[in-house]
This record gives C-alpha cells, structure tokens and sequence, in this order.
C-alpha cells in the first residue's frame, strides 16, 4: 500500500531522466533546436511532440503488426498539449496523491499514452515501446492498472474508464474534506473519451450523476472524430453531444482538435469552471497526418502498414526510414517541464508538511492496512437467541466501520433501506454536498465503475450494494476490478429464491456461480450474523483483489458452535460446524442461509444412525488459498459420499463434491410465493434434505 512520506522527494533527474542524445529528424528550418537556452514552447515545439507521439504510436502498431493508430494520431495535438503545458504528475513519485489523474478511457489506443508516459519520463523505454503487445510487457494492448508506471486505470471496455475517472473526482472531494476543506487536494480529473464512450450507456448513467453533483474538477475531452470500426458513426448515432451534456448540467465547449491554442485555451477554461464537470468536444480527424488513410475506419484497429507509415513519416516530416526516433528537442521540452513541475512537487510537499498533524495524521492512516484484531474486538458479536438476516447484520456491522475506519464509504443503487447500507449520522452525497454515504441512484452499472474510480484514486476502501440478482447490470466493473486488483467490496443482498413474493425476476439462481466463476473475486456467503462480521474483515483485509459479500433477506439464526468452530474460521474458506461425533458416513456442504436447515438435517441424521459433518463452505476462494494439509482435513479423500446444499445452481461444486454427489440445489428459475412454500416446493427443507440423504446413501 502507498506510504505517505512527510519528507520531500527531490528529482536526480541525471540519474532517472537520462536519455540517449538522439539527433533530430523533423524538419523544422525556422528553429535551431541545438541553440536553444531558454525553454519556451511553441507551436512549433508542439508539432514536434505532437509528431514524435504519432510516429511512436505507428512504429509500435507496425511492429506488433496489432493496434490501433488511428486514435493516437488523431489526438496528439491534444496529447501534445496536455502533458507539456497542463498536467501536473511527478514520475519519481507516481502515486503522489495530489498529481492530475489522466484517464485513458479510449483504451484502444494506449500508444498515446504509452508514448506521453516514456517521454514524460516515467519508467516506459523505447525498447518497451517496442515490445507493444508482446508476453511479458509493459505496454500491454490496452493499459492495465498496477501493470505499466503511469497507467491510472485499467481502460478498453468503453464507457468504464469515463465513470472511472467520475468516481475518482469523488474520492478527491472526499479526501479533501480530510483536510478541513484545505486547499491542499486541489487537482483535476483529466479524460479522453472517444465516440464509443459516449455512445455506451454506462456514459449516460454516469455523466448524468456527475452534473448532479456539480464535480467542478472533472474536465474530459471527446475524440469526436465521427468514425467506429464499422465506418462513419452515421451509421448508428445522431444526438445532439453539446446539447445532452448541456442538459446533464456540463460546461461544454466545442474546439477543432487539432488547433494547438484552441486546445489549450479551452483546458484553462475548464480549470477554470468550478460548479460543473467540463467536456470539451474536440473535432478530430482519425489517424491525422496518414496521406491516404487519414479519416478512414481502417486504422481504427489495424497497422497502417509499412507502405503507409513511410509516406505518413514522409508527410509529416520525418526521414521514413527512422523508427522509435525522439528528437532530442523532444526530450528537452519534457525535462524542462518536469523542472517546473518539481517546484510545484515541493511547494505541495511543504504544504503538506505543515498542515496539522491531526489532519495528515488521518489522511496518511487511509494508505495503511488498520489493525483487524482490534477491529473485531470493536465489532458486534450477536445474540445467540436473535435471529438475524446477514444484510442487517451487515448493516449494524457498517455502524462501527464508519466509526473505526474514516476512509470506508459506500452506497447502493436507489436500494440502502432494503440493503441496510446507509449509515445514519454522517454525512450523504447529494446536489450540494460530498459525503461518505453515496446515492447513486438506480445506476448499477455507473455504481460499479465509479466505485472502480474511488478504488484507482487511492486511500479509500468503497463498498457498492444491490440485489445479488442485479449483478449482472455491474457485471463488467466488477470484472474490471477483479483484472486490477481493487480493494472493492459489493454488497449483494437478496441472494437466493428465498426473496419470496418478488418472484423469478428477482430471485437470483445463476448469480453465485457466475460470481465464483470470475478469476481474483472473491465471493463469501456467510451463514449467520457472526459469520457476516468476519466476512467484513476478509474484504477489508483483501487488499489485492473485490470481494463480494452475498447476503440474505431473510433472518438466520446465529449458528450454535463448539470453540473449534469459531466463525473466525470463514478467513479459512470453510470448515466443519457440527459433527456427529463420529466418522461421519457423509459430508455436507453448504453456504450462506442452508447451513442451518443442513444443520437441522444432520441432527436428525444423527438420530437414525447415519453420521454427517456439516461444512460451512463461506468461500471457495478463501479455502483455495489454504494448505493442502488443511483442505484434506476439511474433505478427507476417504469419504466419498458428499452432498451438496445450496438454494442457487450446482454449478462448479463438483470440484469439491465429485460428480457422483447428491445435489440439493436449484437448477430451475424460482416462482413468486412466500419464502416457506418455496422451501417446501424446493426441496430445501431439514425434512426433504434428512430423506434425500437418506436415499442417497442407500442407493
């Protein structure tokens, strides 16, 4: 986790910036680049760089022989202007938590931001550029968070890097707040957006969000430059851009993309405009500067190949046999500005050095993994005669995390009173005000990439809720999150067909496998109140990927456990919760709201003579991580006889039950009626389960 450092980080930029002295190939008779002493750029310099990023951008794709060049090429203007006159980052210290943050949401053309990044001086060579989409690299096909210095998000599903930078506009709000409303977090949320952004829908959700809540330092630039991989964008789209955001409550201007003053006069503008997000619509042409293929689908997603990138070098100045060539005047106009940004680099240092230390204190303690032994000694335990569903045992559970852990928020999609997710007395987000319990509104897939922002952005631990049957309108933040390794957490309540009268279309079947069946999430289900407070501290301590929370409607009774079965055992993944006392002649596996119907079953059980362990099975995920030795222990190889009990699909139990195991599960949509006739109609009752059990071991 990012350490905050009290002490100022000064540049050697002799030792990290230095490049080799690369003569200059553009053509360029107005300016002797060798006799310059004074820093002063131009828009010639601008060209120059400009240039510079679009023949990177095509050796790359030519080389890899996969791309996209036409993005990079149409937006290096913008680029050009963006990282040598507006940006403020630090490459020796990347995650400087008051730096710009640049979202490349147009992923599919990272070459632009490969090429800013190794020539702004972050730790990207050009032999890396080289190695575009190649195993191993640093210059992945899209960029990928936690993958490549530089990269603040992982961007290619269009639409997700454009909430993703809404949600990291609200972390700075939030982690300004700590500061007593300082002027210490004081920097801007930078995107370039493509067409495609601005067609999905997720775009809609979140910018609608985001000029509700007036996020003044929120400036995107759309790459309008009418083209998609199947032509014109004529073909599907006629909105009125300007007008929509109007309406979204945006500033927005309207530039050519290309017209270096225009570009940067409108940046300032936006720096300027404090009560509303700014998009600046910049008229592009896609792959600018390609004599034959400029303003053509083709480059949307292929090399322009070798003939072309020739006369495209040609065309714009270059000599067309030079490849991954930087002019030196090139680096020099980054090193200079990475002086001027020092400067700023240490004034904030000192700043923040000198506010008080109760402020810095608290922000500092939002980077560093709190103390969970303590934690659980200030969390609920619950009373053993109570029943209690797990969505309001997470909500009490929320009550002192809000308290112990002041960098924990959260909201849920128009759906708190049901998922018991708001925290009464603090502070909510709304039309004039920035607090830690979000609304979103009816928004899960704009919940789930914001929430992915406020992750990227750094410090905070957020959590999101909805029905567990809604997953699926969040399921691809969720996988974005789970590919970088995001300290998320997703409340999912309402998790099984015991949602009851609602009927099918809100009783979840599919949902819990899909959930596991995703690499890096990990998904827990507890199976009482105790459980849930546990599982609470498994997704705060999950520091490398989401964890989904599945909760339940109905109320569970608080499980009855021998000192051995402590509901600390769920970090484990799963283990034995009741035991017949003798070699048992099954296991049963269960989760979440049947382990204590399972339990009832197996008392029973026990009465006819047939011996059975109970296994509460919380996550698979956590149980994976284990030991061999453990796992054994859990599901000893010698009892082969399993059965399985979950109100959701069989699907990927096999692997810890066989395939010869009964399965008590759900494999069917579920029925509108009261939560006990569907138990009963089901199957998933301590009755049904004690005779199928039966049969099962008889047969």
């Amino acid at each position: 986790m990012l350490e905050i450092k009290n002490s100022i980080n000064i540049f050697n930029e002799d030792a990290i910036f230095k490049k080799p002295r690369i003569p200059n190939y553009f053509h360029n008779p107005k300016r002797d680049y060798l006799k310059e002493t004074t820093m002063q750029i131009d828009n010639n310099d601008l060209t120059l760089v400009a240039n510079t990023i679009r023949t990177l951008s095509i050796d790359a794709v030519q080389k890899a022989n996969s791309g996209h060049p036409g993005m990079p090429m149409g937006c290096a203007d913008i680029a050009a202007v963006l990282w040598t006159k507006i940006l403020r980052y630090n490459p020796e210290d990347p995650a400087w938590i008051n730096r710009d943050r640049f979202v490349l949401s147009a992923g599919h053309g990272s070459m632009l931001l490969y090429s800013v990044l190794h020539l702004a001086g972050y730790d990207i060579s050009i032999d890396d550029l080289k190695q575009f989409r190649q195993w191993g690299s640093k210059t992945p096909g899209h960029p990928e968070y936690r993958h490549t210095p530089g990269v603040e998000t992982t961007t290619g599903p269009l639409g997700q890097g454009f909430a993703n930078a809404i949600g990291m506009s609200l972390a700075s709000r939030l982690l300004a707040d700590g500061f007593n409303g300082g002027d210490v977090i004081d920097h801007h949320i930078y995107a370039i957006v493509s067409d495609g952004d601005i067609m999905e829908g997720i775009s809609h959700e979140a910018a609608s969000l985001a000029g509700h809540l007036g996020l003044g330092n929120i400036i995107f630039i759309y790459d309008s430059n009418d083209i998609s991989i199947e032509g014109s964008t004529a073909l599907t789209l006629s909105d009125d851009t300007e007008k929509r955001f109007i309406s979204y409550n945006w500033d927005v201007q309207e530039i050519n993309g290309h017209d270096f003053d225009a570009i940067e006069k409108a940046l300032v503008h936006a720096q300027g405009e404090k009560e509303k997000p700014s998009i600046i619509i910049a008229k592009t042409r896609i792959a600018m500067g390609s004599p034959n293929m400029e303003g053509s689908e083709k480059t949307h997603g292929a090399p322009l190949g070798e003939e072309e990138v020739r006369a495209t070098k040609i065309n714009i100045g270059c000599r067309e046999d030079d490849t991954f060539c930087v002019p030196e005047r090139v680096y020099d106009i980054f090193k200079a500005r990475r002086e001027e940004l020092s400067e700023i680099y240490e004034t904030w240092g000192k700043r923040f050095a000198d506010i008080a230390g109760s402020d810095r204190d608290r922000v500092q303690s939002f980077y560093r993994l709190p103390d969970l032994k303590g934690l659980r000694e200030r969390l609920p335990s619950f009373d053993p005669e109570k029943a209690i569903a797990t969505r309001s045992a997470s909500g009490k559970i929320l009550e002192v995390l809000f308290e112990e852990l002041p960098n924990i928020i959260g909201g849920s999609a128009d759906l708190a009173p049901s998922n018991k997710s708001f925290v009464k007395g603090f502070a909510e987000t709304g039309r004039s005000t920035i607090g830690r319990n979000m609304h979103f509104g009816v928004r899960e897939h704009a919940m789930g990439a914001i929430q992915n922002g406020i992750a990227y952005y750094g410090g905070f631990i957020p959590y999101s809720a909805t029905f567990l049957v809604f997953m699926d309108y969040m399921r691809p933040p969720i996988r974005l999150a789970a590919l970088s390794g995001l300290n998320t957490v997703y409340l999912f309540t309402h998790d099984s067909i015991f949602v009851g009268e609602d009927g099918p279309t809100h009783q979840p079947v599919e949902q819990l496998a899909a959930a596991r069946a995703m690499p890096n999430l990990t998904v827990i289900r507890p199976a009482d109140a105790e459980e849930t407070r546990e599982a609470w501290l498994a997704a705060i301590a999950n520091t490398e990927g989401p964890t989904a929370l599945i909760l339940t409607r109905q109320n569970l009774p608080i499980l009855r456990r021998d000192p051995e079965s402590d509901a600390s055992n769920l970090h484990r993944g799963a283990y034995a919760i009741w035991d017949s006392g003798s070699d048992p002649d099954i296991l049963l596996l269960s989760s979440g709201s049947e382990v204590s119907i399972t339990t009832d079953a197996a008392i029973e059980l026990k009465k006819k003579g047939i011996g059975c362990r109970v296994i509460s099975f919380p996550s698979w995920e956590l149980f994976e991580k284990q030991d061999e030795e453990y796992r054994r222990n859990i599901l000893p190889p010698e009892i082969d006889r399993r059965a399985v009990i979950e109100a959701g699909i069989s699907m990927g139990w096999e692997r810890y039950a066989g395939r010869d195991a009964l399965f008590l599960t759900v494999e069917r949509f579920g029925a509108s009626a009261p939560q006990e006739a569907l138990a009963e109609k089901f199957g998933l009752t301590s009755e049904n389960i004690t005779g199928a059990v039966e049969r099962y071991l008889r047969g």
